[in-house]
């Protein structure tokens, strides 16, 4: 006869050991991405407990002050590497509450007051990827501008345009380099919408249903930097899991663009292209083969672009056909959601470094042009001179020995429209960069001031020896 193990003993009860496990997974490795926002939600929470219209009071202004203190402490032990989440905490949200009462005694038992873990990890997970998103942005604007720098150092440097691979007009590394830098700057419409969707604080939904006392989310709202509260107290617990899947899918988009600038560059600079050479800092060698450099970083970002579209379908799956309220499946999301954001902003960065590097050759562009690359240019010059198309479509289609003379510098120079080889209107891209960087700027700035009058001090909190957000 099996013997009945005692469970194990956690803030909200014993639980067997074997289910403890199971139901905590990587949470105590994965929730230290969140002990910032932990904490930072906690102080909001704090404040607002502090000037409830209650007698007695939940908590006072000076006990505010020293919770406040003690989650500053907090967040600078997790930015040295020394917060611990126990599997008995199970969680962030438990870990930091186990923290405060160890420290401060009954005012630490006070501060769950009103709130459930269902509204903490919502609003952390907010706070997260606010700070994530906005790095992101930014980088991705590094990106665009490194491939704009290529486009107009590169402008007139000849490159075959291809369809299906093949050879199809004369183009030029201009065109090439930003139109990638273009798509980056698509993307950022995505990253604002995300930033839009997730600038809403579910705080003091509590477990989706309110709670019976006056508590005040317009105020939690305003001190953590977010436009308003979600308004429906069950809509904040069931946004939770689709917040994290729109947020993804911008991620998905950026990384989409990543993985079609990288394949371009690992074809283009193969040696039977050598359009482009790629800085042996960052390609890798073989253990066999003394003359190999090959381009790992480019095919390992191609792969987190399929592994971040994939995370992004596995979140969107588990939030599919769940009913309303909170469910336990949602824990599920969180790693994916912490590490698509973390390997999108990774391959943003090491990808800007790359491209910053990357040497193009003329010689070998200019090589790279056959005959028939001029066809329909050629095409189009008759039907200049009064040709029907169908008819000099027709007529170059026979007569490709009359191109073998074509130059691809004057087939440039006769592109001149918008967005053609010599139309390409730089000054716009800029502008376009310009304008996102003053954009995300101000946000920023916005949204650490809130957080710099919450805690007291300056935020964001000085991080020794680690690049903030990364």
């Amino acid at each position: 006869m099996a013997t009945r193990r005692a469970g194990q003993r956690t803030l909200v009860g014993r639980i067997d050991p074997d289910v403890l496990a199971f139901t905590v997974g990587r949470d105590p490795v994965t929730d230290l991405e969140l002990v910032e926002a932990d904490c930072l939600g906690s102080a909001a929470h704090a404040t607002m407990l502090s000037r409830l219209p209650v007698r007695p009071r939940i908590l006072g202004a000076r006990d505010c002050r020293r919770v406040i203190l003690e989650l500053r402490r907090l967040m600078d032990l997790a930015g040295r590497g020394g917060f611990r989440i126990t599997d008995e905490d199970q969680d962030v949200h438990l870990a930091v509450e186990r923290m405060l009462t160890a420290r401060l005694g009954d005012v630490g038992r006070r501060i769950h007051t009103g709130r459930s873990r269902n509204d903490q990890v919502a609003v952390d997970l907010r706070l997260y990827a606010r700070e994530q998103l906005f790095g992101l942005t930014g980088e991705t604007l590094d990106l665009a501008e490194v491939l704009l720098a290529q486009a107009r150092r590169h402008r007139l440097v000849p490159m075959v345009g291809r369809t299906h691979l093949q050879p199809a007009m004369p183009s030029s590394v201009g065109v090439w380099a930003s139109a990638h830098a273009e798509s980056l700057l698509d993307d950022m419409y995505l990253l604002k919408a995300a930033l839009d969707y997730n600038d809403a604080c579910p705080l003091g939904s509590a477990a989706g249903y309110g709670v019976p006392l006056p508590i005040d989310r317009r105020l939690t709202a305003r001190l953590l930097g977010f436009r308003e509260p979600i308004h429906n107290v069950l809509y904040a617990s069931n946004a939770r899991g689709k917040c994290e899947s729109v947020i993804l899918s911008a991620a998905t988009q950026v990384m989409l663009s990543l993985s079609r600038l990288s394949e371009d560059l690992i074809l283009y600079s193969m040696p039977e292209f050598g359009y482009f050479r790629l800085p042996p800092a960052y390609c890798t060698g073989s253990s066999i083969m003394p003359q190999k450099y090959n381009p790992d970083v480019l095919e390992l970002v191609r792969a987190k672009a399929r592994r971040v579209a994939a995370l992004t379908a596995g979140v969107t799956a588990i939030v599919n056909g769940l009913p309303g309220g909170y469910n336990r499946d949602l824990q599920e999301t969180k790693e994916s959601f912490v590490d698509g954001l973390k390997t999108t902003r990774l391959s943003v960065r090491i990808l800007a470094r790359l491209c910053r590097a990357v040497a193009v050759d003329p010689r070998a562009l200019r090589a790279g042009f056959s005959a028939g690359v001029f066809a329909t240019d050629r095409a189009l010059e008759l039907v200049r001179e009064g040709m029907p198309f169908r008819d000099a479509y027709q007529h170059v289609r026979g007569h490709l020995e009359e191109l073998q003379a074509a130059d691809p510098d004057r087939a440039l120079r006769a592109k001149t429209h918008d967005g053609a080889p010599m139309g390409l209107d730089f000054r716009a891209y800029a502008r376009r960069v310009q304008a996102g960087r003053r954009w995300v700027k101000a946000e920023q700035r916005r949204c650490h001031a809130a957080l710099s009058r919450l805690l007291g001090t300056r935020y964001p909190r000085p991080v020794a020896g680690k690049e903030r957000g990364a």
